[in-house]
């Protein structure tokens, strides 16, 4: 038997590629804020900027954007050095923490996460928890700092500790409140070995199990670190 043409299994090739990559794209959602000039940041943060140092329009033989903005911009990972002196950086997060099961559990309050609203869920072990607020929905149609998010309660801060999960995460720029010490809850999850995602965007999403990838800039050492977040429904009901 002849060897099938060269375009032949060129021509297998590309189909089996174009359907690797519609498996890998179908389904999934992503839940982290874009990057851009001007977005919104916490208080006293330096300004995000995204400006073209070469530009191809001025007759640059490429495009090269030149980026500011603080490691915790955005949808970011904070570390448990970001708190604790001695900590991991960002650079140390576990693939196993950061890549796995996850579920997202919807917040009826309006001013804190309670534990009344987790201990219905019957958190377990081991679980990653995204918290899905109504910051989701009202906090990120500007780009103004909106003060009265709903952050994570102290007492639903060591239900989640005794719980021993591996993540916690939240629909905006913090797990403490604005108004409270912006240290607390930061200083109680990480020393718990509990990693913390900030600024995602769940509107998109509903309650469930959900596969979660979420992967920041290895930054040496760092106390956070921007994070590309998407989840994939385990189940059809739970896609947003």
């Amino acid at each position: 038997m002849s060897p099938d043409p060269p375009d032949k299994l060129i021509e297998e090739s590309r189909m089996n590629l174009n359907g690797l990559l519609m498996a890998a794209d179908s389904g999934w959602i992503d839940v982290s804020l874009p990057i851009k000039t001007g977005m919104v940041t916490w208080p006293g943060d330096p300004a995000v900027s995204v400006e073209r140092s070469l530009d191809m329009a001025r007759g640059d033989s490429a495009n090269v954007s030149a980026i500011k903005m603080c490691s915790h911009t955005g949808t970011h990972i904070d570390a448990p050095v970001h708190f604790l002196g001695s900590g991991p950086g960002v650079d140390e997060l576990p693939l196993s923490t950061a890549i796995g099961p996850a579920r997202v559990i919807e917040i009826e309050a309006l001013d804190s996460v309670r534990p009344g609203e987790l201990v219905r869920h019957e958190v377990q072990v081991g679980e990653r928890i995204l918290l899905k607020t109504n910051n989701s929905s009202r906090c990120w149609q500007t780009d103004s700092f909106v003060e009265d998010y709903v952050y994570l309660s102290l007492e639903a801060a060591k239900y989640l500790v005794d719980r021993s999960v591996r993540m916690v995460g939240i629909d905006y720029l913090s797990v403490d409140g604005f108004k409270n010490d912006s240290s607390v809850i930061h200083r109680l999850l990480l020393e718990a070995g509990i990693w913390i995602i900030e600024g995602l965007n769940l509107s998109q999403v509903k309650q469930g199990s959900y596969l979660l990838v979420c992967l920041p800039l290895r930054i040496a050492g760092g106390d956070g670190a921007p994070a590309r977040v998407v989840l994939k429904p385990v189940n059809p009901e739970t896609k947003g």
